[in-house]
């Protein structure tokens, strides 16, 4: 071997003291050894040549005696640009989306925007021809009460759960649910792709979103909280605030229709205190009002708004509840000039406070406008999938090209996306008339139902009944106003009930006048469809008992 020279002795011990140093700088996390020689490597290149990092890294293996964990693949999360990237990445989707709820007519159509996305039904309304419905055989179960003891009933189900668990990680949508439901799908595994139950049953008090609203610039109609145990109790919180003695008493939880009571004498105070006493009361003037709604979907690049909708609520030949929302007209000239912009203003600031509250996803507002100085209210909050979510999603995906729920999805699925929330919501503000009724049984009576009209598409004949014409999947296959769509719940087998859902229909067109009167066309659907169930009284050996609170249990 020869000897080195005096000037290659110095260089050599150098460059173990570098070696050195590499090592130490390697020792403590060995795994990121290829991610920091990423950042290293351009530089030793140049200076030492690649012999010298090959000579390091054999020494760090002989050294520990073991072999080099494989390096961690850093994916790095693409984010979504404009509307056309958004489709796309939507369409091919595979992540399993569930759509729990009694029937699929909350979010109908999605499916032809969204992969992987099923409904889970209670309620088989296509008679199984729609490719995307999933209807669990019935098992044993106990008495629903509620939406949410059917969202329940089908997450926990046995053919449910095994398909979840074949395709783990999947999301689930509901329209009512609890933290039952949240504990069932995660043992289910899967998340529930909305706001988180606790979150939403805060929300949902009429009292909290009154609080809300102010802070957030929203006004609601005059009004005043407190409690009343009296009629003069009343009389005088309402004096407080100035409110005068015809007054709009509501109590915080619940379907405005069931727990919104009109109160203008002693002896509506007796009709109505039982559901009044030892509640928080919001007690409002009552206004001369057009009641309408709105959904928004809160979400981070602001609150998304979409079209305004008037309700149509307590026709007695279509729901037996006074006040009770029974549908609604959707057009932009339902209002009066300027008067829908200050409604998606005022849904947009109401969302933009969702979401501080850390509140995302679709939600609801109903307002009330005064028609006598045409100022716009906030009535309450839905926070939730609701009402109006279907007409808003075949508004928005009709005329606009882009359904609502969609930035819904964006916001619970693990994606990126930005888009220009002003030029979204200007494609949604031009669209045709469209109105929905939903039919509700008015004869106090439970009958076996033996026969009941198929699904799909109507249209009323000449004198005045309604006519089946075709099977449908969705309302988009509409012709002329003369025909509908209609959506059943119960079949035959099944019973119905004072107030049971019957079913929706959905048209072009509207069915309310500006005076408030359902149009002859609306009382000829009503009573049209109506005329197509037949039922037959029970036995007297088989009582059906109907839970006292089953009017809660509506189905859209």
């Amino acid at each position: 071997m020869s000897r080195l020279s005096r000037t290659e002795l110095p260089r050599r011990a150098a460059r173990r003291r570098r070696a050195n140093r590499l090592r130490h700088w390697l020792t403590p996390a060995p795994w990121r050894f290829f991610g920091r020689l990423q950042e290293t490597a351009r530089l030793w290149i140049k200076t030492q040549g690649l012999r010298i990092l090959l000579e390091l890294e054999d020494a760090w293996v002989i050294k520990k005696g073991n072999h080099m964990p494989p390096a961690k693949k850093r994916t790095r999360r693409k984010k979504l640009t404009g509307l056309s990237e958004i489709f796309n990445y939507l369409r091919k989707n595979t992540k399993p989306i569930y759509i729990v709820t009694p029937t699929p007519y909350s979010l109908l159509g999605l499916d032809q925007w969204v992969g992987g996305l099923e409904f889970i039904n209670y309620f088989d309304i296509f008679d199984g021809s729609h490719p995307r419905a999933f209807v669990p055989t019935k098992i044993m179960h106990d008495e629903f009460q509620s939406m949410e003891d059917v969202g329940n009933y089908l997450v926990s189900h046995p053919q449910f759960v095994a398909k979840a668990k074949a395709n783990p990680g999947g999301k689930a949508i509901f329209v009512m649910f609890n933290e039952t439901t949240e504990q069932l799908c995660a043992d289910a595994g899967i998340e529930v792709a909305l706001a988180p139950a606790a979150l939403r049953e805060r929300l949902d008090s009429k009292i909290v979103t009154t609080q809300l609203g102010n802070e957030a610039g929203v006004d609601s109609a005059p009004n005043i909280m407190g409690e009343a145990d009296s009629y003069e109790a009343l009389m005088d919180l309402a004096k407080k605030g100035k409110l005068g003695s015809d007054l709009v008493v509501q109590t915080p939880y619940g379907d405005s229709g069931r727990t919104t009571f009109f109160i203008k004498s002693r002896k509506d105070w007796d009709k109505y205190s039982a559901k009044i006493i030892d509640q928080k009361l919001k007690v409002m003037k009552r206004l001369n009002h057009l009641p309408g709604a709105i959904e928004g979907c809160a979400t981070r690049l602001g609150t998304f708004v979409g079209p305004v909708m008037t309700d149509i609520t307590g026709f007695a030949e279509v729901t037996p509840y006074k006040g009770g929302w029974c549908g609604n007209d959707a057009s932009p000239a339902l209002l009066p000039e300027g008067v829908p912009d200050k409604v998606r203003e005022m849904a947009r600031k109401f969302g933009d406070r969702l979401y501080k509250e850390g509140y995302k996803g679709v939600f609801c507002l109903d307002f009330l406008l005064d028609t006598d100085t045409n100022e716009v209210y906030l009535g309450e909050l839905n926070p939730r999938v609701s009402g109006v979510t279907p007409p808003t999603n075949l508004i928005t995906s009709t005329y606009g090209g882009c359904p609502l729920f969609l930035f819904h999805l964006l916001e619970y699925l693990d994606v990126d996306y930005e888009v220009d929330v002003e030029a979204v919501q200007s494609r949604w503000n031009d669209y045709d008339n469209w109105t929905q009724l939903v039919l509700k049984q008015t004869e106090d009576k439970v009958e076996l139902i033996t026969k009941a009209p198929q699904s799909g598409i109507w249209k009323l004949t000449d004198d005045g009944s309604a006519e089946f014409v075709r099977p449908a999947l969705n309302v988009q296959s509409l012709g002329d106003e003369n025909e509908a769509f209609y959506l059943r719940v119960y079949s035959a087998g099944d019973y119905c009930y004072h107030g049971a859902d019957l079913g929706c229909v959905l048209a072009r067109g509207r069915m309310q006048t500006d005076r408030r009167n359902l149009t002859r066309r609306a009382k000829l659907w009503n009573s049209g469809i109506k005329a197509q169930f037949e039922s037959i009284p029970l036995p007297a050996v088989e009582p059906i008992a109907i839970p006292d609170n089953i009017s809660d249990g509506k189905w859209f």
